[in-house]
């Protein structure tokens, strides 16, 4: 016989359901919501589990990782399709999620989600940080635009690095302003320092990383957006074709069929939202920045002109993701045009 087990978990606690191939619940209960507590809660019914179920989330990864050092054949599976299956009952509780995923495993109705290796998490952590303190620094440079203007002091267009200084001079005359818009130069200086080390870090891991480094060549991506796609694939393997790249990053379009109805709509956006975002950005340095033309950016330009620019950006981006798989995958290089194409074809 064999058996099944689903996890719902909280910060603190998390609730255990273990099943049957028949269904029936075998065991229940909770353990606090740390690996080594989870596993031997498990361990104490002395039977073998075939699967053991928990939904992703911010603790998913760490949970999955220790269970399956353990032993447990731990799979972190999608929350939306959970949501679906659940979405019936009338009383939500960490009970009855662990009940229904633990019968999801039991019949295969769910889909599992990749988890990361723990360098990808690390510098994950390293982009999502170093876009925080960038937000952060915005965030303080229109709040002090917009309370100038009230006074009528205009900061107008200045750079990153003189925004200080023309801040300092608006309110020359105006001693008490000045006193009380510093704190928020101060803040700002000091999320830009620390932006800065960050920026450093990023730009070290992507000078380090080979895959990085070949991702480079291709004209529109910088360091940042070199990090962030390996970081959101983290095994090219994962798919069997790099077409489904775009996709699986939110970069094709919604689809409604039904009876006499079938439309596209706008992209989904699912996936890594991060990693969509960068791609968008080199696509948009791709077709307005480059000079250098090639196939992908001929094929962008004549999209912009029957489309426009935005929706060329997105179409553009999905083939970015295209080429950067396939560029990690097979090895290969940028080609720039289709003799590039032709000749790498009959060298092969």
């Amino acid at each position: 016989m064999t058996y099944f087990a689903g996890l719902g978990v909280s910060l603190e606690e998390t609730a255990i359901c273990v099943v049957d191939d028949a269904g029936k619940i075998v065991r229940e209960g909770k353990a606090a919501t740390e690996p080594e507590a989870i596993s031997m809660w498990l361990k104490q019914i002395d039977v073998t589990f075939d699967r053991v179920g928990l939904e992703a989330g911010p603790l998913s990864p760490w949970l999955c990782e220790g269970l399956q050092a353990a032993g447990f054949p731990a799979i972190c599976i999608e929350t939306r399709r959970m949501k679906g299956a659940t979405a019936a009952m009338a009383v939500k509780t960490d009970r009855n999620d662990a009940r229904a995923i633990a019968q999801a495993m039991r019949v295969g109705w769910f889909t599992a989600v990749h988890v990361k290796t723990t360098a990808s998490q690390e510098l994950r952590l390293l982009l999502t940080n170093r876009k925080t303190l960038l937000t952060g620094r915005v965030t303080l440079e229109n709040e002090t635009r917009g309370t100038l203007k009230a006074f009528g002091l205009k900061v107008g267009k200045v750079s990153t690095a003189a925004f200080e200084a023309r801040v300092i001079e608006l309110t020359a005359d105006q001693s008490r302003l000045q006193a009380i818009v510093r704190p928020m130069l101060a803040a700002r200086a000091a999320l830009q320092e620390q932006y800065d080390a960050l920026h450093v870090m990023v730009l070290k891991a992507v000078k380090a990383d080979g895959v990085c480094r070949r991702l480079l060549t291709v004209p529109g991506v910088g360091p940042v957006t070199a990090l962030a796609f390996p970081t959101a694939i983290d095994d090219p393997a994962r798919f069997r074709h790099s077409r489904d790249v775009g996709a699986h990053l939110g970069l094709t379009p919604r689809k409604y069929a039904s009876g006499e109805i079938d439309r596209n709509g706008a992209i989904s956006k699912s996936g890594d939202r991060l990693a969509r975002e960068a791609l968008f950005l080199a696509a948009h340095a791709l077709l307005t920045r480059v000079t250098r033309w090639s196939t992908l950016k001929a094929w962008g330009m004549a999209v912009a002109k029957r489309r426009g620019l935005r929706r060329a950006t997105v179409a553009v981006a999905r083939k970015l993701a295209v080429i950067m798989h396939r560029m990690w995958a097979d090895g290969s290089e940028f080609r720039w045009s289709r003799d590039d194409t032709s000749a790498a074809m009959a060298a092969a």
